[in-house]
C-alpha cells in the first residue's frame, strides 16, 4: 500500500484539533487520564501562542479526519535536540506504515529546523513493549534507562536518533 495515497500531512492545528488529538489518544488505550490530559493542553496552548508555544504538530489525516500525528519540539537549553513528545495512529490503522510515515514526517520537519538529535521517552511497562520495537525499527536506539522513573519498577526508556546531516541539506 501506498501509504501517502488519499492522505494528507498539515503542520497547522485547526479549532477542532485538540478535542480529535483527545479522542486519538484516548482511542489507543495506552495513555493514562493525566497523559491523555496533556495532549489535549499541548494541543490547546499551540492553538493560542502559535510559535511560541514551543510546539510543532504534524496531523495525518484520510478524508479530512485525524487519524495519525505528531508533537514535537525543541529542547530549551539544547543546541539542535528535539524531543518527540506523542505520536498515535488510530487503532484501526496501525501496522499499515501511517506511524513510520510520520516519524520520517517528523524527522524531515525537525532537520530542516536544524535539528541533529530526536529523543523519545517511553515506559518499560511490557503494555510499551510494541512502542519501544516500534522506536527501533525506525533507527531509534537506547539512550538511557532512568530506573523507577514512573512507578516503582516502570522505568523511563529515553530513545535518540541522530539525523544525518544531508537530512537538512538543500
Amino acid at each position: 500500500m501506498d501509504r501517502r495515497e488519499g492522505w494528507t500531512l498539515r503542520r497547522d492545528l485547526l479549532p477542532d484539533d485538540p478535542k480529535k488529538i483527545r479522542c486519538l489518544i484516548e482511542s489507543t488505550g495506552y495513555f493514562s487520564p493525566a497523559e491523555i490530559e496533556i495532549a489535549w493542553e499541548l494541543a490547546c496552548e499551540t492553538l493560542e501562542k502559535g510559535d511560541k508555544a514551543g510546539y510543532h504538530f504534524l496531523i495525518a489525516e484520510q478524508r479530512a479526519e485525524l487519524n495519525g500525528y505528531s508533537c514535537f519540539g525543541p529542547i530549551p537549553c539544547t543546541r539542535s535536540s528535539y524531543d518527540l513528545y506523542w505520536i498515535a495512529v488510530a487503532p484501526l490503522l496501525q501496522g499499515r506504515g501511517i506511524g513510520r510515515w510520520l516519524v520520517e514526517e517528523t524527522e524531515q520537519h525537525i532537520a530542516g529546523l536544524g535539528g541533529t538529535r530526536i529523543y523519545v521517552d517511553t515506559s518499560s511497562r511490557d503494555q510499551y513493549l510494541p512502542t519501544r520495537r516500534f522506536y527501533e525499527h525506525c533507527g531509534y536506539r537506547t539512550a538511557a534507562v532512568l530506573r523507577d522513573f514512573y512507578a516503582p519498577g516502570d522505568d523511563k526508556c529515553v530513545y535518540l536518533k541522530e539525523l544525518p546531516s544531508s537530512m537538512s541539506a538543500p
